[in-house]
């Protein structure tokens, strides 16, 4: 099982770029989720992307990347911290067709947070979606936000997703004026999947075999969604005793929903009075 992110440079054309790839993360995240295939196709993308862009947290934070549209896929969202932690979901339609990215999502927008404790304020960039593909979409965001021309190309499978990104530095065209377009022309071929079996290193090694590279250190990637009761409990005790003992009467008993880590948490009567009690409750 392998789950990283890679990071390289293109040392005599000046572009650099990174490769991310998830196998068992991935699986975790799709665990009895059932979305249709072009849902999964979607989140996966999705996925990639974040964690390429994730991966360039210097401290401590956590970035969102959230696609909302009108569409039969109503929201795609994905998150990860500086450990590279992620965790995900969709809200779709429960019978989707295969269509095209713009029918699937709509008329929408794509809205990306990050939070730091050293921030005042998140910051929060919104920009439409435009594009024919996840790829294109952020490639559009890309060329907005850091002025860069990038390239993304994106693989999912039920198994694994792949992302392989390049990014043409300001020095590019001096450094080789052909380099872009051969470098964008060697990583296409990624995508008939013929490489997926090698690492980073040889991957790197066969498309750009004429060029000197730099690879970096991997970075590990981990499932974001462990169970956190103590959060539950702190929401509930915000709610106050009353608030949560009548919805204990009407229901006889709470469910809280996790969606982006597909889990629920029930408790009953002796659970709750657990919580105002600050003692250990068990929860179902």
């Amino acid at each position: 099982m392998s789950n990283y992110v890679q990071r390289f440079l293109l040392e005599n054309l000046d572009i650099r770029g990174a490769v991310v790839h998830l196998d068992s993360v991935w699986q975790q995240m799709l665990s009895d989720r059932h979305y249709p295939q072009p849902v999964t196709q979607l989140l996966g993308e999705m996925s990639a992307t974040t964690l390429l862009l994730g991966d360039n947290l210097k401290q401590t934070g956590r970035l969102t990347i959230q696609l909302n549209g009108s569409g039969p896929v109503s929201m795609l969202v994905i998150d990860c911290n500086e450990d590279l932690q992620i965790r995900g979901m969709a809200k779709c339609a429960q019978h989707i067709e295969p269509q095209s990215v713009p029918e699937l999502l709509g008329h929408g927008q794509l809205l990306i947070t990050l939070d730091m404790p050293s921030m005042r304020e998140s910051y929060q960039s919104i920009v439409p979606l435009d594009g024919d593909s996840i790829a294109e979409i952020f490639q559009h965001y890309f060329k907005q936000s850091e002025q860069l021309p990038s390239r993304l190309f994106l693989i999912t499978t039920n198994q694994s997703i792949f992302g392989l990104l390049l990014q043409k530095l300001p020095a590019a065209d001096q450094q080789d004026p052909d380099g872009w377009a051969r470098a964008e022309a060697l990583a296409a071929t990624i995508l008939d999947q013929t490489l997926l079996g090698l690492t980073a290193e040889e991957m790197l090694t066969r498309l750009f075999y004429q060029e000197t590279i730099r690879i970096f250190d991997s970075h590990a990637v981990h499932y974001g969604c462990h169970e956190d009761p103590a959060k539950i409990y702190a929401m509930l005790r915000s709610l106050g005793r009353e608030e949560v003992d009548s919805i204990l009467q009407e229901f006889g008993v709470i469910i809280i929903t996790d969606d982006i880590c597909n889990r629920e948490y029930r408790l009953d009567a002796l659970a709750v009075d657990a919580i105002f009690r600050e003692a250990s409750p068990t929860i179902h």
